[in-house]
């Protein structure tokens, strides 16, 4: 059985080859229609056929990925604001004698609590995150060096200091908080993946991340459903219908998934048909 691999968050899913048609980078110009499923994002038209495309991050993950990002692009702008503040509060105990209260710990600020933890499969993005640790543990650094000099009476030293940092350390970490939203914005380029019954006609539209790798599987690697659930699933019926199995290879796996266990609204025998063009063959 050959597969093609997808990146859906941080999971991957596996779809037979016969099965997919074509892929298409999305643009975001479906025609919407009323429908309970929140999912279901609108209608594309393949050829005349009215299609029907659903985000295959809010099946599996409950969040697409498109509202993940934007969360994290929010929260790096949220933390670039704190440390801006903190800057000033910082020159403000320097300049005026009042109590610094900010965290001088890198690790006690709420950029430090974040980014220890985090962890991402983005290899792009985690590589700009590493850079992070070194401006960011010296600005934090900074602030107990340059209230022990105040306190010895060194304040112009402190304040000369300070300006340079400014412009240097603090300047550094400020485009380095940019860069990872621009990367994460940049880096996502959602694609719908056109789907088939009979080899010619469209059955369904599953937005996905990216295209991954294709792979060569035998009937006998793929795993129990009741596997999948060891692997963080919390699976509801729709889900779990859509589900056939778990392909595990070494310490990687992907999720195999029959398209045709989603079902197409029944509104869609009265839509309209409008000409598209499409975009990208496998």
């Amino acid at each position: 059985m050959d597969l093609i691999n997808f990146r859906v968050g941080q999971k991957t899913i596996s779809l037979k080859i016969l099965d997919i048609l074509l892929t298409e980078r999305y643009e975001g110009n479906l025609t919407s229609l009323p429908n309970g499923n929140p999912s279901f994002l609108g209608v594309k038209d393949y050829m005349g056929t009215p299609t029907p495309i659903f985000d295959l991050g809010l099946i599996l993950n409950n969040q697409s990925s498109s509202e993940v990002n934007q969360a994290l692009v929010k929260l790096l702008h949220d933390r670039e604001q704190d440390h801006k503040a903190w800057l000033v509060a910082l020159e403000h105990s320097i300049h005026e004698g009042v109590a610094f209260t900010k965290a001088r710990d890198p690790r006690q600020c709420e950029f430090g609590k974040w980014f220890y933890s985090f962890k991402t499969d983005n290899e792009d993005l985690k590589a700009l995150l590493a850079r992070f640790e070194e401006p960011h543990t010296k600005l934090h650094n900074l602030s107990s060096t340059l209230l022990d000099m105040c306190a010895k009476g060194e304040k112009e030293q402190a304040v000369r200091m300070l300006e340079k940092e400014r412009t240097t350390t603090y300047q550094k970490l400020i485009r380095l908080f940019e860069s990872a939203r621009d990367q994460i914005t940049l880096d996502h380029k959602p694609i719908i993946v056109f789907t088939t019954l009979d080899g010619q006609k469209p059955h369904i539209g599953l937005l996905v991340d990216q295209v991954q790798d294709n792979i060569h599987c035998d009937e006998s690697e793929i795993k129990p459903l009741h596997e999948i659930t060891n692997i963080g699933f919390d699976i509801d019926p729709q889900t779990k219908q859509m589900m056939k199995g778990l392909i595990k290879r070494d310490d990687t796996h992907s999720v195999l998934i029959d398209p045709s266990a989603i079902f197409r609204p029944e509104h869609l025998h009265s839509y309209e048909p409008e000409e598209t063009e499409s975009y990208g063959l496998f």
